[in-house]
């Protein structure tokens, strides 16, 4: 591959989510026409998020989603409701990751047949909307054994992790590094902001960087403003935009286990 490119991701798009997005969106349209160069971008849309109101019966969103299709974006099932309903975690490490690490980690314990029921009611939405599904991302890059088959037994393209791309349904690797940040607090944005330098520096040979933006970045000027000036600072040195499933079908090589990834990200198992 003889260029490197980046894909700007946007989590949990939900009837409630749009207005937070709304401002970002427009200026990274206004970026790209002032570029003179398009910048699409991968939608994670939660069917029914947190169980308030599912995507199907917003009008607004609907029309909003169809317009980015129509432009050249990717759409991409994101969970069904994006929480987790699971009982109580009964050891210290699930305690770590669906309490303190998360509390949305919705497919970390399902068992294959669960996992499966809400991926089928997550296609039938779209479905009913007209979406295409290809990707699949689980709510915080968690999922169990049993998600993973049952992604392997339906027609998705790629999962992922914080890490890696996955083609499916081999499940085989690709190393794609993210981006993100924790905006909830003015503490955790200070520290986001060490953090992501830390992980541009890290990241800034792979092949395909992505951007992973959630609704409370957009909350906050820091966070906003950050992830502006990083999409803008990317094209500035080369880097070209892609969805994900862009790359894989355009840019991505053949599949190559782990192919972009350095001696650390070998030896690193997905999560």
């Amino acid at each position: 591959m003889d260029k490197s490119h980046f894909s700007l991701v946007l989590h949990d798009i939900a009837p409630e989510t749009w207005s937070d997005y709304q401002p970002f969106v427009e200026s990274i349209d206004r970026l790209g026409d002032r570029l003179g160069e398009r910048i699409p971008m991968t939608w994670l849309v939660v069917p029914d998020f947190h169980g308030r109101g599912k995507c199907r019966d917003s009008d607004t969103l609907r029309r909003v989603l169809d317009d980015r299709l129509e432009r050249g974006d990717e759409l991409t099932l994101h969970g069904y409701f994006h929480r987790d309903d699971a009982p109580a975690p009964r050891s210290l490490r699930d305690f770590y990751m669906r309490r303190i690490y998360t509390w949305e980690g919705e497919f970390y314990t399902l068992d294959q047949a669960r996992a499966g029921a809400l991926l089928d009611e997550g296609m039938a939405q779209f479905d009913a909307c007209g979406w295409p599904h290809g990707g699949f991302v689980a709510p915080a890059w968690l999922m169990s054994e049993g998600t993973r088959k049952a992604l392997q037994e339906r027609p998705f393209t790629y999962t992922s992790d914080l890490q890696h791309l996955y083609r499916l349904p081999s499940l085989s690797s690709l190393a794609a590094p993210s981006i993100v940040w924790s905006a909830r607090s003015a503490w955790r944005r200070g520290m986001s902001r060490v953090v992501s330098a830390l992980q541009y520096r890290r990241f800034q040979h792979a092949a395909l960087l992505r951007l992973a933006l959630h609704p409370v970045d957009m909350r906050h000027r820091a966070s906003h403003e950050y992830w502006l000036h990083l999409v803008e600072h990317l094209l500035e040195v080369g880097r070209q935009p892609l969805t994900k499933q862009a790359w894989l079908d355009q840019a991505a090589p053949d599949l190559v286990q782990d192919n972009f990834a350095g001696p650390a990200d070998k030896d690193r198992s997905a999560a």
